[in-house]
């Protein structure tokens, strides 16, 4: 399978997709992009598919199977569609503001049991620039409202490294050390530095 579909879906024209395209390949990876809000895609030729196509989220990426013998010109309708389906599924999971809160407090419980302080709220918040901010004062979290939807593991990083600065304001080493209780700190930053790259391309 060549990169054809990095092409023709996402009209880029990136080095790294044009040096494989001469390449026949079982996957293709198609760089972060806008339209699949920050996250790389990956398709992959299955021998053990005879049929069916599924697509599911992979270490933030948005991982398409398909049947080994599936011509390139359907490979090229159905990316689109299964990239949609799961940004449709993971959009009608989003949180509500209370939903947030629990959560956050459920992380703080779990994470940061010696900490004596829970927020007082916290919310969905338009931010372009941060993921997340949090005042110490009113003891208040805001998340950016770019992630609700997004796989529970990037949120609830967000909302633990919040959650520490209620306590510790800066990035020393005694915030990275509580940072680092959350095992899945290295999955959620490529995440979002795949939804960071998406959206400046």
């Amino acid at each position: 399978m060549d990169n054809f579909i990095q092409g023709d879906i996402f009209e880029t024209s990136l080095p790294a997709v044009r040096a494989q395209a001469s390449k026949p390949t079982q996957e293709v990876r198609i760089p972060p992009t806008e339209v699949s809000r920050g996250a790389e895609i990956r398709v992959i030729r299955s021998a053990r598919r005879r049929r069916s196509i599924s697509a599911y989220r992979e270490h933030g990426a948005i991982v398409i199977q398909v049947p080994a013998r599936l011509p390139n010109s359907k490979i090229r309708e159905v990316i689109p569609e299964m990239v949609e389906k799961i940004l449709s599924q993971e959009a009608r999971e989003k949180m509500s503001d209370q939903q947030l809160f629990q959560r956050a407090i459920e992380l703080r419980r779990q994470y940061l049991p010696e900490f004596n302080i829970d927020p007082i709220s916290v919310n969905w918040r338009v931010m372009n620039e941060r993921w997340g901010s949090c005042t110490t004062l009113d003891r208040t979290i805001r998340i950016s409202e770019r992630l609700n939807g997004a796989p529970a593991y990037v949120v609830d990083y967000l909302l633990v490294h919040e959650l520490i600065h209620l306590t510790i304001p800066d990035h020393g080493s005694g915030f990275e050390s509580l940072l680092a209780r959350f095992e899945g700190s290295e999955l959620a930053s490529a995440y979002l530095e795949g939804y960071e790259a998406g959206a400046r391309g």
